[in-house]
C-alpha cells in the first residue's frame, strides 16, 4: 500500500504515516497541516491549509476558542472581517463554528477598490479583523505591498471600518510574528490615515511562526 493510499485511509499526513490525523485535538490537527507551510518559508497565504476539507472543519472552532481564552467570546463582537483575501475562508469558517455552537456571528471583506466592505452592514457592531497569517514579512494585500512596521496598513483597515460606523475589538491571525517577546505579539499600533490618531489594538494568535518552526 503506498503512502498516498495509507493518507486517504487513515488520514494522516503522508509524511507521517504512525501519527492517526483523525485522533488529534482540532487545533493539533491544525498545526500538523500548518507546519509543512510555514516551515523554510517568511510568508505564505496558506491557502493551501484553509481550503483543505480537514483544515476547514476544524479552523474556525479553533480561532473562536483562542479568540475566547484571550477574553472574547462570541458574545463580545457581532461580525469578522477578512483584511486579506487569504483570509475569507477563515472568516466563513468561523461564521460556522458559530452557528453550530448556536450564535449568530456575520462576516465581511475589506474592498479597497472603493475604500468599504462586502458584506452585512456593520454599522453600530463590534468586529473582529482576521487574516491567516500577520507577521513583520507578511503583505497586507492593499493598494501597496507592505510591511506590518513598514507602512502599517492596518491603519487603512481600521479607518474604513471606523467609517462604516463599527467598533474594532481586536486583530486576529492564525499565524502570527509580530515581534520578539510575548508583550510585543499582544497587541498592534494602528494610525488612521485620515484623522492620525493611533490606536493600540489587541491582536490575538493561534499560532506564533517560531512555534510551528519547532
Amino acid at each position: 500500500m503506498s503512502d498516498s493510499t495509507a493518507f486517504r485511509r487513515t488520514g494522516a499526513e503522508p509524511t507521517s504515516p504512525s501519527v492517526d490525523f483523525a485522533m488529534l485535538e482540532p487545533r493539533e490537527q491544525l498545526r500538523t497541516l500548518l507546519e509543512r507551510h510555514v516551515v523554510g518559508r517568511p510568508f505564505s497565504e496558506l491557502a493551501a491549509v484553509t481550503f483543505d476539507h480537514r483544515a476547514a472543519a476544524v479552523m474556525g472552532h479553533v480561532l473562536l476558542d483562542a479568540l475566547e481564552d484571550a477574553g472574547w467570546s462570541v458574545d463580545d463582537f457581532d461580525a469578522v472581517g477578512a483584511l486579506t483575501a487569504a483570509a475569507v475562508p477563515l472568516v466563513s469558517a468561523m461564521i460556522q463554528a458559530a452557528a453550530s455552537r448556536g450564535e449568530d456571528l456575520d462576516g465581511f471583506v475589506m474592498d479597497f477598490v472603493y475604500p468599504s466592505i462586502k458584506g452585512p452592514s456593520i454599522q453600530g457592531r463590534r468586529v473582529v479583523l482576521l487574516d491567516a497569517w500577520l507577521s513583520e514579512k507578511s503583505y497586507v494585500q492593499t493598494s501597496s505591498l507592505v510591511t506590518l512596521r513598514n507602512g502599517n496598513e492596518l491603519g487603512l483597515d481600521f479607518s474604513v471600518v471606523e467609517h462604516e460606523g463599527a467598533q474594532v475589538v481586536a486583530i486576529a491571525s492564525l499565524v502570527g510574528g509580530l515581534g520578539a517577546s510575548a508583550e510585543d505579539r499582544r497587541t498592534i499600533e494602528v494610525v488612521n490615515p485620515v484623522t492620525g490618531d493611533r490606536h493600540e489594538l489587541p491582536f490575538v494568535q493561534v499560532f506564533d511562526e517560531r512555534e510551528l518552526r519547532g
